[in-house]
């Protein structure tokens, strides 16, 4: 029987090379794209973020509204390099790059992006403690962790779970309950991290799991979460937000340091 997730393929066409043109894409700034893509999805899977080969990252190509970086079906995050990324248009054609994106990223993505346009960057994943608390009922974070206000003011929560992602109606669905959202916990499914760039998906994906992962140790000891007061909530999480642009970009920076010792090739 034929993988659910490959039935896009049927769909999905290289379209012709002039379907972009080659003089309407800023190549420096595409290239620049590529590179921090690829880095987020390496240190990922360095740290476990990733199922398998069924989450997928996506990222507007810089001056374009039509088009799209995302990771080819059938390949870890640890295996993406800059150049293996696909380049799509919102309607299902590749136009640059080899393979196909997997079904659930096509209708996921793609309808986020058209939905959406504030939304240029967009992660998803099945990463083990934030997954953890979409799988319980209610508000999945308790503000109890300084981690966790990164966050505050920012979430939303999809509650209607239905199956795969495999028509644009789950991806409508997605965008709607996003909203004004950045991050949207998708309930017994995973998570979505909404960006206007790569370096602060890429934060947000990073911290997202930490404050997950304290929070699911301090419920494990059976005693009860301190909540912290709202107004103490609201002051911090502006603060976070203040310096937010520049740390996120150091903080990806540091990540193309650490690959360039350890995995060099994700740049290539």
């Amino acid at each position: 029987m034929k993988d659910p997730r490959m039935a896009h393929e049927l769909k999905t066409r290289h379209a012709a090379a002039s379907a972009i043109g080659s003089n309407s894409i800023d190549r420096e700034a595409l290239q620049a794209a590529r590179v921090d893509l690829a880095a987020a999805f390496r240190m990922a899977a360095r740290l476990g973020l990733q199922e398998g080969v069924c989450n997928h990252f996506s990222a507007m190509v810089p001056g374009r509204d039509d088009l799209f970086l995302v990771n080819p079906y059938g390949h870890s995050f640890d295996e993406i390099t800059a150049s293996r990324l696909l380049v799509c248009d919102l309607h299902g054609n590749v136009v640059e790059g080899e393979g196909v994106p997997e079904a659930t990223a096509f209708y996921i993505h793609a309808c986020l992006h058209r939905e959406v346009p504030r939304v240029k960057v967009a992660f998803h994943t099945h990463m083990p403690y934030t997954t953890a608390l979409s799988m319980l009922e209610g508000e999945p974070l308790a503000w109890a962790g300084q981690t966790a206000l990164k966050f505050y003011g920012r979430t939303a929560v999809d509650e209607n779970y239905s199956g795969l992602a495999l028509d644009d109606s789950e991806g409508e669905r997605m965008a709607a309950a996003l909203g004004d959202a950045d991050i949207l916990f998708l309930k017994n499914h995973g998570v979505l991290v909404a960006a206007t760039d790569i370096a602060q998906a890429w934060d947000d994906l990073y911290y997202l799991e930490r404050a997950a992962e304290a929070q699911v140790i301090a419920m494990s000891t059976g005693r009860s979460l301190k909540p912290i007061p709202r107004e103490i909530a609201e002051r911090t999480a502006a603060q976070i937000q203040d310096g937010n642009a520049e740390s996120a970009r150091a903080h990806l920076d540091s990540v193309k340091r650490q690959l360039a010792k350890l995995a060099p090739d994700f740049a290539e």
